[in-house]
């Protein structure tokens, strides 16, 4: 080795001390940073989360237990009396013209038999009915006027106008569903039951003497009848159509009688005396 380069043996040591130190650092400081970087884990970037859709908040009631009012854009609540299916009835329907035409109705107005208009044993004039013939499906809408018809299991008596609405002129009857479009309330007022009637008012008049030993009030009154004047002998003041109905069954059994319930008009309206 040539001279300039021999080393003696102390500063041979101080040599390797001094460099074999720095690459033990050097080593340790690059472990560190080797496991460093081997710990850490990439932070994925991610979208923020959107909440889950919450119901709408149902509005409190307000006190005493009533629903809130509802928004302006709901469409206001119907204020006719009645809407269509809130009354329905289905039976047999029959037709009167002559000699009823031009006669005064149960409800004062003369009777026109080309208009549409219709008798019924309960229903409050003026109520306005719908009239479906169930044999062909073609319907008509009446006026009640009247008071009728008071033959086995009819229902409605229409005016001639109206049975030709309904194509039921030549069969003289059909089957029919009635449903109450607008009027009063069908179940408000008085019923009373039909027992019997007479072409002579004598006898009218005895049927009401016998009966008023069991039964109170009676009443008589006048009624047109295609086959002439008669007089319909009413038993009872009842609140209410089944009320009517139940004693209806009650006097065709003790006695017999062919009942038909019967709304009890204002005497002025309907000939009772």
């Amino acid at each position: 080795m040539p001279a300039a380069l021999r080393l003696n043996e102390n500063e041979s040591r101080i040599f390797v001390n001094y460099f074999g130190r720095s690459w033990l650092v050097a080593l340790c400081l690059a472990s560190l940073i080797v496991i460093g970087c081997a710990g850490r884990r990439p932070i994925a970037s991610s979208p923020p989360s959107t909440p889950a859709p919450q119901p709408e908040p149902v509005p409190a009631s307000p006190p005493g237990g009533q629903p809130s009012a509802p928004s302006a854009s709901q469409p206001p609540t119907r204020t006719a009396p009645f809407v269509p299916g809130i009354y329905v009835e289905q039976g047999v329907a029959s037709w009167y013209g002559v000699p009823f035409d031009g006669r005064r109705a149960a409800d004062g107005e003369i009777f026109d038999m080309n208009t549409l208009v219709a008798a019924h044993r309960t229903l409050p004039f003026g109520s306005i009915l719908r009239v479906t013939n169930l044999n062909n499906g073609r319907d008509v809408e009446v006026r009640v006027i009247d008071r009728g018809p008071f033959v086995g299991d009819r229902i409605l008596d229409l005016a001639r106008a109206a049975a030709v609405s309904l194509d039921m002129i030549g069969t003289g009857t059909a089957l029919v569903r009635i449903e109450l479009l607008s009027g009063p309330s069908p179940v408000g007022g008085e019923f009373t039951v039909q027992v019997g009637a007479f072409a002579d008012r004598n006898n009218a008049e005895q049927l009401r003497a016998r009966l008023l030993a069991r039964y109170q009030p009676i009443f008589i009154q006048d009624y047109d009848a295609p086959n002439g004047h008669f007089y319909r002998v009413l038993v009872g003041r009842l609140p209410s159509p089944d009320a009517a109905q139940q004693l209806a069954v009650q006097l065709k059994g003790a006695d017999g009688f062919q009942t038909f319930v019967v709304r009890l008009d204002l005497p002025n309206e309907s000939g009772i005396k």
